[in-house]
């Protein structure tokens, strides 16, 4: 699973030029699920995008405070092509998790960000619409965040 984290002044997901989520400063979050991805995976990446320090402090102190830390809202975007390959100049995208099934891990990484922090501070895009995704880029910060590799001999929860 990976999460690419931009720190945002404002963020906001529109589908057929309608406005469905929006948040102000706080975290845009593009989640890409590979078809390997469990619930191990959704608590490791929700316990990062938690409590990673992407914010400064009260004193200007980089790199000290947490989205939970400055209470700061969270918008996450489905992403299947963070998961792709390129073959030449063509791009595949068959190392990312198929639709329902994705669209099960997506909804439950959305839960568990909620479960952990503020239900009202979580938005989402809408899984597998065409999206356009306005943000305004804080910094620019921008940091990829992947789980770890799989011992492919143990038997991860999945879903």
């Amino acid at each position: 699973m990976k999460a690419l984290v931009q720190r945002v002044t404002a963020a906001s997901v529109l589908v057929n030029n309608e406005v469905i989520s929006t948040i102000g400063k706080g975290l845009c979050v593009f989640i890409g699920i590979s078809r390997e991805d469990t619930l191990e995976d959704i608590r490791y990446i929700v316990r990062k995008i938690l409590n990673v320090k992407f914010f400064d402090d009260e004193k200007d102190k980089k790199w000290s405070n947490s989205v939970m830390d400055k209470q700061y809202e969270i918008l996450c975007v489905s992403q299947f092509t963070l998961y792709h390959v390129l073959k030449g100049n063509k791009i595949d995208f068959h190392k990312a998790m198929a639709g329902e099934k994705a669209n099960l891990l997506f909804s439950h990484i959305v839960d568990e960000l909620r479960a952990k922090y503020k239900p009202e501070f979580v938005k989402d895009g809408l899984f597998g619409a065409m999206m356009q995704v306005k943000i305004e880029n804080d910094g620019p910060v921008t940091i990829e965040i992947e789980t770890p590799k799989k011992d492919t001999s143990n038997n991860a929860e999945s879903i």
